[in-house]
């Protein structure tokens, strides 16, 4: 199933290489590209063949492998040995692109399914290739030429494969076995209320460097020191003293570094006359790097985020965070979302509701997401898919949690949009629990110490309680607490909320990270009634009034902007496997929620 064509192999070298490459201890490394979409690229993107491989066969058993008719040439000879697969035969799926809304047949589909596509590409002297994903859900298993180039985990992150070594001029293939199936140690484990939509999610492509590059860079507002940019470029394959120059041409700036032995160039210096990005006004600069024969450029904002006390700062001013919540679904059509489009819309519905803020949940969206943030001027929490229940003491599932934090960060450090890092959402408090995102947090600072961190959390609560106490230990961790209730939806009536009180004995912000209630688009009764939108509008309107009364209240996130699919929410006429709470539908029909939020919004604004 490794493609297998063009390749010469025997039988028995197939057997041995089959062998090598399924073992994971065979795993090779990938690389992150840092603004991969401001460099020159070829798109993959299109039509793939695509092979089912509900059993695993096509990658074998590592001690037996097991060639069930994947034979070393890619089309069948009539007459010749039996082959019961081939790709050229095979139907197609669009990339980028979940599966299961592309083929009925896949709708529920999890396990592995092999990807194939021929290119055409001319190698260049002094020159690297890299095999460009945004994301595939979950595991990756990638090939050039049958070649094994890289190995991935976690369906939400960007990697890279460097493939120089493998492509030949003129028809070159690739075969990327997706797998998508729940695992306990994975993350996320078993169980999440989102669908896990499989495959090539994300846009592929391939992106040429020099044999000297830049893969990674920062370029920062320092805190309290007025208009001071601190940060690095780094280069890979550079001698130690290698010349970094450095242009902001819009503020007259050059500045030279040279490497250090670890190929980093550090940068510090003044910056006047610098216009600090805002939602208000979401300044965006051109920054120019130059080392070598490398050119990178991007378009960044400068601003600060920090806490004082139970107030959250944005360049040294409070700021109330009138947020949403939004899932990575694909408006209109569903799937999903992947394109600018996608991003425009849905950030231009929550730019319409008044919104300053959104929660990308419960997972790293596309980058689309936070470069039209950042245009926009709409603040962004982004967060890690450490969802409900983990293996918490399962070193593997760690080292997935903390990969994913890594990318995360690596990918969206130089946004000025983002000013979180979730570490997790809902999960259950134990020692366990506490420890393994307590470590994920202090990673986070390591790797960016210019952004809060913060979770969602759920502090087990009766409905005769009358009292919130913000106490998880958890919170010890974190800037700002972050706080999921779903009061007259899950537990109690609507009535009820204004009476509820909140105490913080950590006193730090909180943000009221999810709180709603399920309407079927269209469908109207009283306001008791559940899944009508006047029951969903009024709970809105009980929770304006409870939010009021929280003096250290920094922000909210509602759940959410948009219905969503869902393999839980199965209730026949009304959820249809989607998740009802949004305040627009999946078709784009905007609620009466909308509008209370719309509003409510437009006051708090003022």
């Amino acid at each position: 199933m490794v493609g297998m064509r063009k390749s010469g192999l025997t039988t028995a070298s197939l057997v041995i290489f089959l062998a090598s490459v399924t073992s994971l201890k065979a795993q090779q490394p990938t690389t992150l590209l840092v603004d991969v979409d401001h460099r020159q690229q070829t798109s993959l993107d299109g039509s793939w063949h695509y092979i089912v491989d509900p059993y695993k066969n096509g990658l074998g058993d590592p001690d037996k492998p097991n060639l069930n008719g994947y034979a070393k040439n890619g089309h069948p000879v009539p007459g010749g040995p039996l082959q019961e697969y081939d790709f050229a035969q095979s139907p197609t799926l669009q990339v980028p692109g979940d599966w299961n809304s592309q083929k009925p047949e896949l709708f529920f589909y999890e396990g592995t399914l092999w990807y194939q596509r021929d290119f055409d590409y001319q190698p260049k002297p002094h020159t690297r290739v890299f095999l460009h994903f945004g994301a595939v859900n979950y595991a990756a298993h990638v090939f050039v030429n049958d070649n094994y180039v890289c190995r991935h985990e976690g369906g939400f992150t960007p990697f890279d494969c460097e493939i120089t070594s493998v492509l030949k001029p003129g028809s070159n293939f690739a075969v990327i076995a997706a797998d998508n199936q729940r695992q306990v140690e994975r993350v996320p484990g078993i169980k999440s209320d989102w669908w896990n939509y499989g495959g090539i999610t994300r846009e592929v492509s391939l992106v040429e460097v020099p044999d000297s590059f830049i893969d990674d860079y920062s370029l920062q507002l320092q805190k309290g020191i007025e208009d001071k940019l601190s940060g690095y470029v780094h280069l890979v394959g550079a001698a130690t003293g290698e010349k970094v120059t450095l242009r902001i041409p819009e503020l007259k700036i050059e500045q030279t570094a040279e490497t250090d032995i670890s190929g980093k160039a550090a940068f510090s210096f003044a910056a006047t006359d610098l216009h600090r990005w805002s939602p208000d006004a979401p300044k965006l600069y051109s920054v120019e790097m130059h080392a070598g024969s490398d050119v990178l450029k991007d378009d960044v904002g400068f601003r600060t985020v920090e806490v004082q006390g139970e107030k959250v700062l944005l360049n040294g001013m409070p700021l109330f965070l009138r947020g949403i919540c939004i899932q990575g679904e694909a408006p209109y059509r569903s799937g999903r979302a992947w394109s600018e489009q996608d991003a425009e819309t849905l950030l231009g519905w929550a730019h319409e509701l008044n919104a300053n803020f959104v929660r990308l949940a419960h997972y790293p969206h596309d980058e689309h997401m936070t470069r039209v943030a950042d245009r926009l001027g709409i603040l962004v929490w982004s967060e890690i898919p450490v969802y409900w229940g983990n293996a918490w003491t399962n070193p593997h599932t760690f080292d997935v949690a903390s990969q994913q934090l890594h990318e995360m960060i690596r990918r969206d450090s130089n946004k000025a949009s983002v000013i979180m890092w979730s570490m997790s959402n809902e999960t259950p408090i134990s020692p366990e629990r506490t420890e393994f995102i307590g470590k994920l947090a202090g990673l986070a600072r390591q790797q960016d110490s210019t952004r809060l961190i913060t979770s969602a959390v759920v502090i087990p609560h009766h409905a005769d309680d009358k009292t919130i106490v913000m106490n998880d230990p958890l919170g010890q961790y974190l800037d700002v607490l972050g706080y999921n209730e779903y009061f007259g939806w899950y537990g109690g009536k609507p009535s009820e909320i204004p009476q509820i009180k909140w105490e913080n004995p950590m006193h730090k912000p909180l943000i009221v990270s999810e709180f709603g209630a399920g309407a079927k688009a269209g469908l109207h009764k009283d306001a008791d009634y559940r899944f009508s939108e006047e029951y969903q509008a009024n709970v809105f309107e009980q929770q304006f009034q409870m939010l009021n009364n929280i003096p250290f209240l920094a922000g909210m996130t509602p759940w959410l902007l948009m219905d969503f699919r869902s393999p839980m929410r199965q209730l026949p006429g009304i959820q249809d496997y989607y998740n009802r709470k949004g305040l627009v539908s999946d078709k784009g029909e905007k609620k009466k929620a909308f509008s209370v939020l719309q509003e409510y919004y437009e006051q708090k604004a003022k």
